[in-house]
């Protein structure tokens, strides 16, 4: 065995003998889900399925995009789902991304300079963490919606001073003070760069997140809104300014560098908006799981479709996780290093398909046995 393969077995083994060891699972379509992201179910509704389905086959569009947008893979589809989105999301500009985590590296790792300092929530996802990482800038955390904490930071920091937030926590399920925190950016003069990934599609009108519903797009130098969740697709689009998306077009490595997606998922995206436009009542169905969740559960409970329960031990969350198994539901356990050693807990996501006697089911075995 080379030096290599011990340095990888070693750090295998150390995770191991934690029991945090990751390994990957094929879901089992039996169980009741309350694991996935999909929380308006729109990754397994049939009718737009069949929507997406009767475009592509009109349209025959190619596999593959070919190549990065600044050369073979732009599209006029590409441009008119931009167009849509800037006006969903009230923007002057958008700019779809792969993934929510290359938008989120492609706008740190670009924009702060050598002389500015970024300001994060400590329990930022991880792709803000690694675009922080990336960044030539002076990086400080702030404890987790601590506005004490954040405006001290700030009044430490030199340059231009970006924060960093999520409109809801994937780990906790709260909400940012979006409202306190702008205020505070303009006392001070900083930015913020707002993550909507878990606010995309469950609020604001046509799903547009949680500073549109707030009515404070216009004071988000940055926003970032991830597909892949609620909106049951694939990719990510950051709105701003025309600079903004100019600059990011010039700038930022993991747009310039990245195959562009296909035709197929952007008519999906596509579909998937104007799905969701004449659809509505979802996100007030999604509303109505969420309370009856929190009618049935003794612990504390969050307001959004993330609920968590903090068992506080690995082996404690791992034989919940293997009742809550048995009993029909899919929910997992959260280990460190995702989560702070001693907060290992269960993650369960509410849908708009989850049947009320489910989830108060669900509910009940939880306040027997976690």
């Amino acid at each position: 065995m080379n030096n290599l393969e011990k340095y990888l077995f070693q750090q295998l083994s150390a995770r191991e003998e934690k029991g945090i060891l990751r390994r990957l699972k094929i879901t089992n379509p039996a169980l009741v889900d309350f694991t996935s992201n999909d929380y308006l179910g729109l990754a397994q509704s049939e009718e737009l399925r069949s929507r997406i389905d009767a475009r592509v086959e009109a349209l025959q569009p190619k596999n593959g995009a070919t190549g990065s947008r600044l050369l073979s893979g732009n599209s006029v589809l590409y441009e008119q789902l931009e167009n849509d989105l800037k006006t969903i999301f009230d923007a002057e500009s958008c700019l779809v991304f792969n993934s929510g985590y290359s938008a989120n590296l492609g706008v740190l790792a670009s924009i702060p300079s050598r002389n500015d300092t970024i300001i994060y929530d400590e329990l930022c996802h991880a792709s803000i963490r690694d675009g922080v990482r990336l960044s030539l800038a002076t990086k400080y955390s702030f404890r987790h919606n601590d506005l004490n904490d954040l405006e001290k930071k700030i009044r430490q920091s030199k340059g231009n001073i970006v924060i960093a937030i999520e409109s809801i926590y994937s780990m906790d399920g709260d909400y940012a003070p979006l409202q306190e925190i702008v205020n505070l950016s303009e006392k001070y003069g900083c930015s913020i760069i707002l993550d909507e990934a878990h606010s995309t599609g469950v609020m604001g009108l046509n799903g547009s997140g949680l500073a549109t519903s707030l009515n404070l797009q216009d004071k988000i130098a940055i926003r970032i809104y991830t597909f892949g969740k609620a909106m049951g697709a694939h990719g990510a689009c950051i709105a701003g300014s025309k600079n903004l998306i100019n600059y990011l077009v010039n700038f930022s490595r993991p747009f310039i560098y990245t195959t562009a997606l296909p035709d197929h998922a952007i008519i999906g995206l596509q579909e998937a908006f104007k799905f969701l436009q004449i659809g509505q009542q979802l996100q007030t169905t999604l509303h109505h799981k969420i309370e009856v969740f929190k009618r049935s559960i003794k612990t504390s409970s969050s307001p959004t479709a993330i609920q968590t329960v903090i068992t506080g031990s690995v082996e404690k969350t791992r034989q919940t996780s293997a009742l809550l198994l048995e009993s029909g539901f899919d929910v997992r356990p959260i280990f460190s290093p995702t989560v702070p050693e001693g907060t290992e807990r269960l993650r369960i996501c509410l849908h708009t398909f989850n049947t009320d006697e489910e989830i108060s089911t669900l509910a009940n075995q939880i306040n027997k046995h976690a």
